[in-house]
């Protein structure tokens, strides 16, 4: 059973990591930790007018949180906040309720769908997205903030 879990795919997937490192100055960061394993992402995100324009994320997690992060890292870029949440929310779907995979720029997704039979791998699983989305969200937060105060002056 826990070899349709790391499969060639997940595992080749896993092994490109697009995106990685941290940005010099972005809008926002989100850090993310799995306490059971210790795995971890900071992500990075630059947002313009409500979509990712640029993003690092600094990956230190199993083959599962590192596969996750490799679909992110491949589909971010031209994302608006509200894509990030909703395939963050449809991976956690995915895995705790056995959901469809999320559709769209991040089906690639679909690849982790055999990890719902290991809930103590969820949680690495998710950090990727976790992350990124809560970034975006900052991101656009301050954005709004920055436009207002811009408009009150």
């Amino acid at each position: 059973m826990i070899d349709a879990l790391y499969s060639a795919d997940l595992l080749r997937l896993a092994a490109v990591l697009p995106r990685a490192g941290r940005l010099a100055a972005p809008d926002a960061s989100s850090e993310k930790t799995a306490k059971l394993c210790g795995s971890r992402i900071v992500a990075d995100v630059v947002v313009r007018d409500g979509r990712v324009v640029d993003f690092a994320q600094e990956v230190k997690a199993c083959a599962l949180g590192q596969a996750a992060a490799s679909v992110l890292g491949e589909s971010v870029i031209g994302a608006t906040v509200e894509e990030l949440e909703e395939a963050r929310d449809g991976l956690r779907a995915m895995l705790k309720d056995r959901a469809s995979p999320p559709q769209g720029r991040f089906a690639g997704l679909a690849l982790l769908a055999p990890v719902a039979d290991y809930p103590a791998r969820h949680a690495s699983t998710m950090l990727a997205f976790e992350a990124a989305a809560e970034a975006a969200r900052q991101a656009a937060v301050l954005s709004l903030d920055r436009t207002r105060r811009a408009g009150a002056a």
